[in-house]
């Protein structure tokens, strides 16, 4: 993704993993493939892969700079988690890019996590002499309350989720609080006057997006409130690994119909580059538009 300028905000992007991914047939609910070619006919180039049916997927990681905070928005999958295929891709990237983007761990003031997926906390901690430790030393971490509290339930539960399995949270989360670094919030919080969060549950339950807003700007950082340009053209789409599937799709035309039409910067995070687009009201759902300048 180019580096977008959202008033006085920059944005840029750390990948770790980028390419073909799954088929929309095995991650979408209730997906019919002969109903939904007219949709695949209309997706952009560098979202599906025609030869292989499979989705291009990118799990990258956005770094906002404030004129006051380095912050990074979802930390994809992390390493020596020990998670089998298909999330047991290199992870070097992602520590290779974090340099190419001058930065160091210490670097860092803030984690928001937009959720406490699999994917979306991993490199919130690293391994040390066995233990779970934050990567980022001198960084808050920014958890929704109400996501935290139902993955800890269900950890101490012993309870797998989809999208949480493997004691994602005992390894990604709890040693984040342990450490006091962690700020538990609602969606009331706001930071450096121009980033505040968008309450979007369904795919898990406090499921947030990241909204900046800088010099008459606008751009949402949107998790995995949408994972593919096919729940733009049809919204009510949700995943195999969403808690409460309706309510993701609830959320998704809540917003999708809020900025729709304007010139509203949306940054889905497993959108391949050039990533960030907008939205138009279409004749069925909504238009995605790359932003390609």
């Amino acid at each position: 993704m180019k580096r977008l300028q959202i008033g006085d905000v920059a944005i840029t992007s750390i990948i770790e993993r980028d390419g073909p991914w799954r088929r929309p047939e095995d991650f979408f609910l209730n997906y019919d493939s002969a109903a939904k070619a007219a949709d695949i006919a209309q997706l952009e180039p560098e979202v599906f892969e025609k030869s292989s049916g499979r989705m291009v997927i990118t799990y990258q990681t956005f770094v906002v700079r404030t004129p006051k905070h380095v912050i990074l928005v979802d930390t994809c999958t992390g390493e020596d988690k020990g998670y089998g295929p298909p999330m047991d891709f290199p992870k070097q990237p992602w520590l290779d890019n974090l340099a190419a983007q001058g930065l160091t761990v210490e670097d860092v003031d803030y984690v928001f996590c937009t959720h406490l997926h699999i994917d979306h906390c991993g490199w919130n901690t690293k391994l040390v002499n066995g233990e779970w430790v934050p990567t980022f030393p001198k960084a808050k971490y920014i958890f929704h309350k109400g996501e935290y509290a139902a993955w800890e339930k269900l950890a101490k539960e012993g309870i797998d989720k989809p999208g949480g399995a493997g004691g994602v949270w005992k390894m990604n989360c709890e040693p984040i609080v342990k450490a006091g670094q962690a700020l538990l919030v609602d969606e009331s919080f706001t930071l450096d006057d121009c980033i505040s969060l968008i309450l979007t549950p369904g795919h898990s339950p406090g499921h947030v997006c990241v909204d900046i807003r800088s010099g008459g700007q606008r751009a949402i950082v949107a998790g995995d409130m949408m994972h593919h340009q096919l729940q733009c053209i049809d919204p009510t789409m949700s995943t195999i690994f969403c808690w409460d599937p309706k309510q993701a799709g609830d959320s998704r035309k809540t917003v999708f119909e809020e900025v729709a039409d304007t010139d509203t910067l949306i940054l889905p995070i497993h959108f391949p580059s050039p990533t960030a687009g907008r939205l138009k009201r279409a004749e069925r759902g909504y238009a995605w538009a790359f932003k390609r300048d």
